[in-house]
């Protein structure tokens, strides 16, 4: 795979069955584990464990739960665990972690080891205790089938959407891509809908490693993976720097696997046995290591978090003048929408009431992160919006529903006796809305909307998950490429205050003014 971010192997809950089963099956052998747990170290009998983290959300061939019996794990990490540690004396104790916080945990002791297709680069090995690479990948374009002729490379695909995983190897191949060849990155949280969007027509083409490739072209139909590779990577085992002592010692157990055959054994029981891997570990075997990618390639470590944090930060305030448009035209349609609502609630007949009541409680009752998937991903079989538009309606419709009981509760908060004076006057209904009503509920409802406004810039984040790439996502893509979130955090918190602050002061300034305060 590649140096990920924020949930790189992780599967975002896509509609349908198929994926719904997938993570009933998970979290059923989440709890499984967690339920035949042994006791705590320490204790007297306890056996000695090695505690290895993954993500089974990623699936098969890393880590799922086994289809035959959902308490098992099945794939190949987690089959190598349990060979590390049985080699160890220990017994393997699986922890369930995002795929994007393997490295934070491991760091912070969580567990010994981590491994669910994480990748060798510099920022790795310059911030954890890295084993050796144990597999080889390659990274491979996956175009649809009758698109084979025509897009045999990155350099065919000038002016074209090519999607993969954010903050990985692959995404910082397709940022050089785009300043030499044109092509358009588009970034996902996920390596399950990249492949369905490319089917469907939003992608051009896919890049990631060739495990996951092979996995989704036999899953989706209609598509082909290319022969030439972009570049090659290698999978390793991740644990703390205080752990060097117990990452020799496994290192001494990998180095062991390879001779004996067991690695060879584990891939091809999962077909993906190659030539390559028995180069690789004659390289291992042999003392040579593997080579660091050249200063400047893609996968490289910064020389220096000051020079990482000028080459980043053009990215970070592009990514934050995103949230902010997307923020304010998601705040302003869900004003005109739950305006709408309200009014309705209040004017309308019961039909029309019982219509709205129910559009508010259901929309509030369910995830914005579900309405997400379901107004980008669910209904492209017969819409399909561009990412940024479906962001907007799925934030903007949301966020309506929230507003709408706001000024609800502010028109009936106007007092009778100056609707009254306004009838005694001749205004109409409609006349009493606008001049009267709805100015003086508006200065009741404004602190609410400003406290939803800034909840609104925060819940832009979840864009992400149908590729728009926001604030918080081109954060979890930095950290990930420098090794730590203290400085992109930092950054990013300070952007958040920045956009959210003034907004705050001036609502202030309008009850102040509104109030007669100086």
């Amino acid at each position: 795979m590649t140096a990920r971010p924020p949930a790189p192997r992780r599967r975002p809950p896509a509609p349908g069955a198929r994926t719904a089963l997938a993570a009933l099956l998970a979290f059923a052998a989440l709890a499984a584990c967690g339920a035949s747990a042994a006791p705590a170290p320490g204790a007297p009998g306890a056996p000695a464990l090695l505690r290895w983290g993954g993500d089974a959300e990623g699936g098969a061939p890393f880590v799922e739960a086994d289809p035959r019996d959902p308490s098992k794990l099945r794939g190949f990490d987690v089959e190598i665990a349990a060979e590390l540690a049985r080699r160890t004396g220990r017994t393997a104790q699986f922890v369930q972690v995002a795929y994007s916080s393997i490295d934070q945990s491991v760091a912070r002791g969580d567990f010994e080891i981590g491994l669910s297709g994480v990748e060798e680069t510099p920022a790795r090995r310059a911030a954890l205790a890295v084993t050796v690479p144990y597999f080889e990948f390659r990274e491979v374009l996956t175009v649809r089938r009758g698109d084979g002729d025509r897009y045999r490379s990155l350099a065919d695909l000038r002016g074209r959407r090519v999607g993969t995983l954010g903050g990985t190897i692959a995404y910082e191949i397709l940022l050089a891509a785009r300043r030499e060849h044109g092509v358009v990155p588009v970034s996902y949280d996920d390596d399950v809908h990249p492949y369905e969007d490319l089917a469907q027509g939003r992608l051009d083409a896919v890049l990631l490693d060739n495990v996951l490739a092979l996995r989704s072209t036999r899953r989706v139909a209609g598509l082909s993976i290319q022969p030439e590779a972009a570049a090659t990577g290698r999978y390793v085992g991740v644990l703390s720097k205080e752990n060097a002592a117990l990452r020799d010692a496994l290192d001494g157990k990998l180095r062991d696997m390879m001779r004996d055959g067991t690695l060879e054994r584990i891939f091809r029981s999962w077909n993906l046995w190659s030539d390559d891997q028995a180069a690789l570990y004659a390289r291992v075997l042999a003392g040579e290591g593997t080579p660091a990618p050249a200063p400047g390639a893609p996968g490289a470590a910064p020389a220096d978090r000051a020079s990482a944090v000028v080459a980043y930060l053009p990215a970070l305030l592009r990514a934050a003048g995103v949230t902010i448009l997307l923020s304010c035209l998601a705040m302003t349609l869900a004003v005109t929408v739950g305006v709408a609502i309200a009014s309705g609630r209040i004017y309308g007949g019961r039909l029309l009431r019982g219509v709205l009541t129910a559009y508010v409680e259901v929309t509030r009752g369910t995830p914005v992160l579900l309405q997400l998937f379901v107004i980008y991903y669910g209904l492209s079989g017969w819409v399909r919006l561009p990412a940024f538009a479906a962001a907007l309606l799925g934030l903007g419709l949301n966020y309506a529903a929230y507003e709408s009981e706001i000024y609800r509760g502010a028109l009936e908060a106007v007092g009778k006796t100056q609707l009254e004076a306004a009838r005694t006057l001749g205004f109409t209904e409609g006349q009493v809305l606008r001049l009267v009503r709805g100015p003086l509920a508006f200065r009741l409802a404004l602190p609410p909307m400003t406290n939803d406004f800034v909840a609104l810039l925060k819940d832009s984040s979840l864009v992400s998950v149908i590729t728009v790439v926001e604030l918080t996502k081109q954060t979890s893509i930095f950290a990930v490429n420098v090794g730590s979130w203290v400085v992109p955090g930092a950054l990013c918190a300070a952007l958040y205050l920045a956009m959210s602050l003034p907004l705050s002061r001036l609502a202030g300034r309008l009850e102040a003014r509104w109030k007669g305060e100086p």
